[in-house]
């Protein structure tokens, strides 16, 4: 049982945290990721603390939701798999996921990739629906989201500029990818330049596509956290019956953001990878 007092002792101490000069970084703290799931007023659950030859391996929080991530998609879509084998024609729950896998086969993979997008489709789903799982976790109270970790979110963008380099080189020979980074027609003057900005739009592309993910997701948690924060910054409930109402709303609107984020990704990803193979074009 959880004793009243202790309870209401905690709740004080919440609040009076967001009063005073320690407690202005609150917005950030339940932001960033940390060692421990912070269940206020009534718990904290501190993860181990990991050591293996002398590096630091621990446990946070983030790491603990990409992992239930990782593992849901993986029960869903070997689900997915083995109703195929009872039935071409999937029914209730696996209906969903079918609807999705050809929609970012039809609408993102193919229009963007043309001829041999199956190749690249396996991680284009991958991505997709990795980055759709954690976002929705992360709008679960008390929870974390992985997709507002830059060092996540870089990592995904690595694999798609590993994706992108070798569907380039494969397809055109690594000569032929690098020569047509250059367009036709540039005058010999300013090939040089033009060398640099190529090769260094090869990096800003995944830079792109990691800052985008990383900005939208935290941005969305910090405004919510923002809004609530009103209450206490003012000193008056009455303030509740403003600030609840527009965080709720920027809570579906959530919803919304990180559907349309895993959409972004995976559609611009697959636009590079299209630009990569089919330079002609």
């Amino acid at each position: 049982m959880i004793d009243s007092t202790s309870t209401s002792k905690a709740i004080a101490d919440s609040l009076a945290a967001t009063q005073t000069e320690k407690g202005t970084d609150w917005i950030l703290h339940h932001v960033m990721d940390s060692n421990y799931f912070d269940f206020s007023p009534f718990l904290k659950l501190y993860l181990p603390h990991i050591q293996l030859f002398g590096f630091d391996i621990s446990l946070t929080r983030q790491i603990v939701i990409m992992w239930l991530g990782a593992i849901l998609l993986t029960v869903v879509m070997i689900g997915v798999a083995k109703s195929y084998k009872k039935s071409q024609i999937p029914k209730g729950f696996h209906n969903l996921w079918e609807i999705i896998i050809i929609f970012v086969r039809d609408e993102i993979a193919k229009p963007t990739i043309g001829k041999g997008y199956e190749k690249f489709l396996p991680y284009l789903l991958t991505a997709f629906f990795f980055i759709l799982f954690g976002n929705f976790l992360g709008l679960i109270p008390f929870s974390a989201t992985f997709t507002s970790n830059i060092a996540v979110t870089a990592t995904l963008a690595t694999f798609s500029f590993v994706v992108i380099q070798l569907g380039g080189i494969k397809t055109n020979g690594p000569f032929g990818y690098f020569k047509g980074l250059i367009p036709h027609g540039v005058p010999i003057l300013l090939i040089p330049i033009m060398v640099i900005v190529e090769f260094l739009g090869l990096f800003t592309k995944p830079f792109a596509l990691a800052i985008r993910l990383f900005a939208n997701m935290t941005a969305g948690h910090i405004v919510i956290y923002a809004l609530i924060s009103l209450i206490f910054v003012m000193h008056n409930i009455l303030w509740a019956g403003i600030a609840i109402p527009i965080a709720l709303f920027i809570y579906l609107l959530e919803i919304l953001v990180s559907l349309l984020q895993a959409y972004i990704f995976t559609i611009l990803s697959s636009l590079f990878i299209g630009m990569a193979v089919y330079q002609d074009h």
